[in-house]
């Protein structure tokens, strides 16, 4: 917003530290149970920043859609309806995100459930982050713009003081007025439907070119013997392929001169 009263960007800062306060908790929590911290729980925090932003937007549109009511103007009623709006979307979001990762630490892989119980946890203290550390910030923020002070500085502006509710933003006027009627026209229907199977059939072929492979390095704790072990193999006997094995399932005299030879010449023939 080009106002220096009206202007939000402490307020969505504070949403961005909102997850990042989330993500210091759950790795502050989890190392001190003793949770192995691998490599690949590094990428956790983009996840997370992704889940604390979209709720920071959830919280953010409710409200200024609560200020829109001329008739709520205590703080109290407008943020209990700001949650009334926003938490069932957000605790939605939250629960399929923080089920998805706790069930990811049934895997046999530990490396796989340290980065799920980091992910999972995280989740869960960018919940409740958002639900109090936020939801105090935008009544911070509402409090601010009532006493005409500036967005940076927070002093008294000379900008005049204005009451009324700001109008609705120029992107959900576009949704509303003209994307919402283009997308329930009838042809529109139509045409979404050919696209998403033209869609569905395009990814369904994708699926059958996939291929699997995966770096088993990033499978092992950073201080596992296993990878130095992959280190050396990749180094030294790369190029002579996968090795082959024979198994011989029944019992033999290996003392026994003649079933040694034998056993060689099996061996040099399938060389």
């Amino acid at each position: 917003r080009l106002s220096c009263i009206r202007n939000n960007i402490w307020l969505a800062c504070c949403g961005v530290i909102s997850a990042g306060l989330a993500v210091l908790s759950s790795f502050g929590l989890m190392l001190f149970c003793g949770v192995p911290f691998v490599v690949t729980v590094a990428n956790a925090p983009f996840l997370i920043l992704g889940v604390g932003v979209d709720d920071m937007f959830i919280m953010i549109a409710s409200w200024e859609q609560s200020l829109r009511r001329k008739e709520k103007s205590d703080v109290k009623l407008l943020l209990a309806e700001t949650y009334t709006e926003a938490a069932l979307s957000v605790t939605i979001t939250t629960l399929t995100d923080v089920l998805a990762f706790f069930i990811g630490t049934w895997t046999a892989f530990p490396s796989v459930r340290s980065f799920c119980l980091y992910t999972g946890t995280a989740f869960v203290f960018c919940y409740i982050y958002t639900m109090t550390f936020f939801g105090a910030i935008i009544v911070l923020n509402h409090k601010r713009e009532q006493a005409n002070r500036h967005w940076l500085t927070c002093r008294k502006s000379s900008q005049p003081e204005t009451k009324e509710p700001e109008s609705e933003h120029p992107t959900s006027m576009f949704f509303k007025k003209y994307y919402g009627p283009f997308l329930t026209n009838t042809w529109t229907k139509l045409l979404v439907v050919l696209l998403y199977a033209a869609y569905l059939g395009v990814s369904i072929y994708g699926c059958t070119q996939i291929r699997e492979g995966i770096d088993l390095r990033n499978l092992a704790s950073d201080d596992s013997y296993v990878i130095p072990y992959y280190d050396d193999d990749d180094k030294y006997f790369s190029a002579y392929g996968p090795r082959v094995m024979v198994v011989i399932t029944e019992s033999v005299d290996y003392w026994n001169a003649t079933v040694r030879l034998g056993i060689e010449n099996c061996t040099q023939n399938l060389e």
